[in-house]
């Protein structure tokens, strides 16, 4: 999954996922334009193995995260681990000339690199809502199966909620749905759609971690996971007694 290279930034002119535009319109008589983005609605599914106690996450490198790490990097001055001697500032070599065909920004930017590590996250389960003929809950049944393995009938899903995600710059609607499934549901390893780009590696967090994994922030994470992992202690471990390590 980590095995990245060959990055290369180009202009997306032409997307089936993102549409930009400039919105212009009056506000209490104040005249103003925002930039916005159209996307795809979304479904995200809360994974609770009752076999094992355990919460089924997936794990996958995210480029846009990985470009903001790399962007932050850029405007890091660089650290030294040994503060150099007094006089070795002047004495040091100069910067060596970029190569032919090469900007010297180009050059910088590329031994600046930060590991792929930096662009994996951990997420729940989700999928775009892009099958007009599909419900929510049928979508979201699909995702399961592709994604972690298992197979759970869409009437066993339960709506939790919906919110609205990226409303500076995207606006579009998440639902988010909870799922049980046990050992006897799982039909094959997940992963993903490979024929979509997908290389997904299924997680697992035990019960008894969860608020610890949710509230350690080494641990890169989408705010699904924060808030479904609060609302499974609240609505859920009443009712099996069970602890979420609060």
């Amino acid at each position: 999954m980590e095995e990245i290279n060959n990055f290369e930034v180009v202009p997306c002119t032409e997307s089936d996922y993102l549409k930009p535009f400039r919105v212009h319109y009056n506000q209490n008589g104040t005249k103003k334009s925002w930039d916005f983005m159209r996307t795809h609605d979304s479904v995200s599914v809360l994974i609770f193995n009752t076999t094992s106690h355990c919460f089924v996450l997936v794990k996958q490198f995210r480029p846009a995260v990985y470009m903001c790490e790399w962007e932050k990097s850029k405007s890091q001055p660089p650290q030294s681990a040994d503060k150099p001697e007094e006089g070795a500032a002047e004495a040091a070599a100069p910067a060596p000339e970029s190569q032919e065909g090469q900007s010297a920004s180009e050059g910088e930017s590329a031994s600046k690199l930060p590991p792929a590590s930096a662009g994996v996250t951990y997420e729940l389960c989700a999928g775009l809502v892009d099958k007009p003929d599909l419900s929510l809950e049928e979508i979201a049944r699909q995702e399961v199966l592709e994604e972690c393995g298992y197979d759970v009938p869409a009437s066993k899903l339960k709506r939790i909620t919906s919110y609205r995600s990226g409303v500076g710059v995207t606006g579009a609607k998440q639902t988010m749905f909870y799922a049980e499934v046990s050992d006897d549901n799982c039909v094959s390893a997940g992963g993903g759609e490979p024929r979509e780009g997908e290389l997904i590696e299924v997680v697992k967090v035990p019960l008894h971690e969860a608020m610890t994994f949710a509230y350690n922030e080494r641990i890169p994470k989408t705010m699904g996971v924060i808030f479904s992992f609060i609302w499974f202690h609240n609505n859920m471990s009443p009712k099996y007694k069970i602890s979420t390590n609060v």
